[in-house]
């Protein structure tokens, strides 16, 4: 569809704010390309006109976010905090050591990773759980991974 004749707040609301925010210098992370790849999920899973933040933090403030939010002492990948609005989702917060680390682990490059959880994140903050839903959550990833990142 072309966006020629449509006024800047028409273009705005059809497609979601995404804004990367990277707090960490360990590792590159493509911006851009973490943008799109969130922006394409919210597309397919009907939610095109919500916004939502990725930051990228290192292991020290999410072991920190982990024990505040889920009582663990320790850092993990990727979460997720929904502000339970459907225009703004909310926010996605990833571990850049943790997710080179199971990028090795997995024998997986590290940008690799870091998309999976992007994708990871981002169903949580439409409302998936994993833990709850007899594995809803994991086919729709497996789905959107097979289909997003060819």
């Amino acid at each position: 569809m072309s966006t020629i004749g449509r006024s800047a707040s028409d273009r705005a609301r059809q497609e979601a704010d995404i804004e990367v925010i990277n707090r960490q210098r360990m590792y590159s992370v493509d911006r851009a390309s973490v943008a799109n790849l969130a922006r394409a999920v919210l597309a397919r899973i009907g939610q095109s006109q919500a916004g939502m933040a990725v930051t990228f933090i290192g292991d020290r403030k999410m072991r920190r976010l982990n024990r505040e939010y889920r009582g663990i002492d320790a850092p993990t990948d990727v979460l997720s905090f929904a502000y339970g609005n459907p225009g703004e989702l909310g926010d996605v917060v990833i571990s850049t050591a943790t997710a080179a680390r199971q990028a090795e682990g997995l024998g997986l490059p590290f940008d690799v990773e870091v998309k999976h959880l992007v994708i990871h994140g981002t169903l949580h903050l439409a409302g998936y759980d994993h833990e709850t839903d007899n594995g809803e959550m994991k086919r729709l990833e497996n789905r959107l991974r097979r289909d997003l990142l060819r």
